[in-house]
């Protein structure tokens, strides 16, 4: 019996909202339009740091591989929610629930150690501005970048191999747009009490330890800031951190809300908010905060299709060089 019971659950309903039709129409609508300002925004911020020379630096490495993130992260929940939105159809199998979280807590976890990554870039930057060519170079980036997919995958590995091996044996409705940890483990029918202290010992290691190093990287920032003997100074090293300083008080105030949570057996409905937050909102939002924030990228985006413009509308013999060289009053 135990064993017929174990293979019941073939797939899951994703609750979702669970509203009224008129009103999950206007959801879709507006979850649609930000997917799509998501997709365009974090994909022309990641083109950018590719084709401009003068951001070829580890912090804009960083930014597009976190813009790049953004990307899978959202394209990980948002497809799967507006298809079932618009169909009427909410169910998913067993299979894809499973790889849906997988890679939706790979992605996010990844994207923790990207974030204090760049920490550490900046206090290197601002801290030992003559040795950081030296320190930061191509094969130190590509280190810390393998390190976070590395890191991330590992963190998720033990509660990713714990889940898939509980029994389901319904009721298959999942409170929640797509396949979280907490909605899925209410659905196990026998004890979770392993599989939620794993998950919240795996929560605080990974959002708790990456802020750690994110708030000292920021202390020892602020210290060497304040040693600036120029208010122009300060405030030129201090814009640097602004934007990171924003996308990352925006992530972990909803994930550790979220996820680092000794109990995580009741999931109420304004934590999907917290979850649209982390999957629509702040991956939508990104690529505006740093690009209104960062004079480079601003330089970047002008020059580029500027560049763009000149080439379609004068004369093939003057090339993209040479019209970034009569424009540099940029």
């Amino acid at each position: 019996m135990n064993l017929v019971n174990k293979t019941v659950v073939f797939e899951f309903i994703l609750l979702g909202f669970h509203t009224i039709r008129s009103v999950e129409i206007v959801i879709f609508i507006v979850f649609f339009f930000a997917y799509a300002l998501t997709i365009a925004g974090n994909v022309i911020l990641i083109i950018l740091v590719v084709v401009n020379h003068h951001l070829q630096l580890p912090m804009y490495f960083f930014l597009a591989n976190l813009s790049f993130l953004e990307l899978m992260i959202t394209s990980t929940v948002v497809p799967k929610m507006l298809i079932n939105m618009i169909t009427g159809k909410k169910t998913i199998s067993f299979v894809g629930c499973l790889t849906q979280s997988f890679f939706y807590f790979l992605m996010g976890s990844t994207e923790f150690f990207i974030l204090a990554v760049m920490s550490i870039d900046r206090y290197l930057a601002i801290c030992y501005p003559l040795r950081y060519a030296l320190i930061m170079n191509n094969k130190t980036c590509f280190q810390f970048l393998l390190g976070t997919w590395v890191g991330g995958f590992m963190i998720i590995l033990i509660p990713s191999i714990v889940t898939a091996g509980l029994p389901f044996c319904g009721p298959n409705i999942v409170n929640h747009f797509f396949c979280d940890s907490a909605p899925l483990l209410k659905l196990v029918c026998s004890d979770t009490l392993l599989a939620e202290n794993i998950d919240f010992g795996t929560s605080c290691i990974l959002l708790l330890g990456s802020l750690f190093v994110t708030t000292v990287s920021y202390m020892y920032i602020i210290i060497a800031v304040l040693r600036i003997p120029s208010a122009q100074g300060r405030q030129k090293a201090f814009s640097t951190c602004v934007s990171h300083i924003t996308v990352v008080t925006l992530y972990y105030g909803s994930s550790i809300f979220i996820y680092v949570r000794p109990t995580k057996g009741n999931v109420l409905d304004f934590n999907k908010m917290g979850t649209v937050l982390n999957t629509i909102v702040t991956p939508m939002l990104n690529p505006f905060i740093y690009s209104l924030r960062n004079d480079k990228v601003k330089i970047g985006l002008r020059t580029s299709s500027g560049c763009h413009y000149f080439l379609l509308t004068r004369s093939s013999e003057v090339n993209c060089t040479q019209f970034l060289i009569l424009n540099n009053s940029f």
